[in-house]
């Protein structure tokens, strides 16, 4: 989960503006008649200019030594309230991750490999389409884009050429893919997991799942930052509710570690929903100790059946056949 310390203070690796834009909307929800409170939280004055809690938002004092006298017995309240605030957003239905529909009209895969990015137009097409374009451009001298129809790169170079033009146009699938070269250090780029963490945090702040999940990751590992088990949390929450997948399993994975398996289990039947092949295993692996209901382990298959109807199309299975670079679930 993400805890209240994470999801107030800013990052050493910058400015999470999503972050900050998304606790935001959390500390104001269903919490409009808090504009008409006229009441001091300390002394009980009224009056019309009060000072709110920058936090919970739910009381409001008639200056700053109020607020500061009345801290103490606040406290717990006020963490209470943005905690479930927070646990609001946080176990809400995510939002699909790469959209709601491809070409095809069929809900796009949430597994990487089952989309493919398009670079000279920023468009991401699933990998049934993706093939059924390539087959159909076969008898021509170069593939042409699904969507602009420019032709395909014709070598690393050149596709890195058109990525920094999207680069330009803040396109958040760009701005990550580049921090993802400079991870790998591929196409000609060097190593610098440094460099990538600012591509990542750059296209998190455009509000790409993928980079903040791959920013928890490093925060998880180690890798480019220094180890921080909170800022990883945090990272994984901000990427899960962005549609996450992978990030939301890991959520689940945390909270069990912590002992919290009633939280862990809602992180992982929102996964199952989103076709978490790994969020249904661990569900069926609570059911057989006896952690999860014969209900709840009914409902997490009936949703990953769900999910798994809505994506899976003949076009998909041909393409996954052919390359496992399509593969889709």
């Amino acid at each position: 989960m993400m805890t209240n310390d994470s999801a107030s203070k800013s990052n050493d690796g910058g400015v999470c503006e999503v972050g900050d834009i998304l606790y935001k909307i959390s500390t104001t929800d269903d919490n409009k008649d808090n504009e008409a409170l006229g009441i001091c939280a300390n002394c009980g004055k009224e009056g019309t200019n009060l000072n709110i809690c920058n936090r919970c938002k739910s009381v409001k004092y008639c200056n700053a030594a109020c607020k500061k006298k009345h801290r103490s017995k606040h406290k717990k309240k006020c963490d209470r309230r943005v905690t479930e605030l927070l646990d609001k957003i946080l176990f809400k239905e995510s939002p699909t991750q790469y959209g709601d529909r491809a070409i095809c009209f069929m809900r796009m895969p949430t597994l990487e490999t089952g989309n493919k990015y398009a670079p000279c137009c920023g468009k991401i097409i699933c990998g049934g389409c993706s093939y059924l374009n390539a087959i159909r451009d076969d008898n021509k001298k170069k593939q042409l884009c699904a969507f602009c129809r420019t032709p395909a790169s014709e070598n690393s170079g050149e596709s890195v050429e058109r990525l920094n033009k999207r680069l330009e146009a803040d396109d958040s699938e760009a701005v990550y893919m580049m921090g993802v070269y400079y991870a790998e250090g591929i196409y000609g780029f060097a190593q610098d997991y440094g460099k990538a963490l600012e591509f990542y945090f750059k296209a998190g702040d455009l509000g790409n799942s993928s980079a903040y999940y791959s920013i928890g990751n490093a925060y998880y590992t180690g890798r480019g930052v220094e180890f921080d088990m909170n800022q990883a949390n945090y990272y994984y929450g901000l990427a899960a509710i962005l549609g996450n997948v992978k990030a939301r399993n890991n959520l689940g994975c945390m909270e069990e570690m912590a002992g919290n398996t009633e939280r862990a289990k809602k992180h992982w039947m929102i996964a199952v929903k989103d076709g978490d092949s790994d969020s249904l295993a661990t569900i069926q692996k609570l059911h057989s100790s006896g952690e999860a209901t014969k209900e709840e382990y009914a409902q997490a298959l009936q949703s990953y059946q769900e999910y798994s109807g809505e994506i899976k199309s003949g076009q998909r299975d041909k393409a996954a056949a052919f390359d496992d670079g399509y593969k889709y679930y």
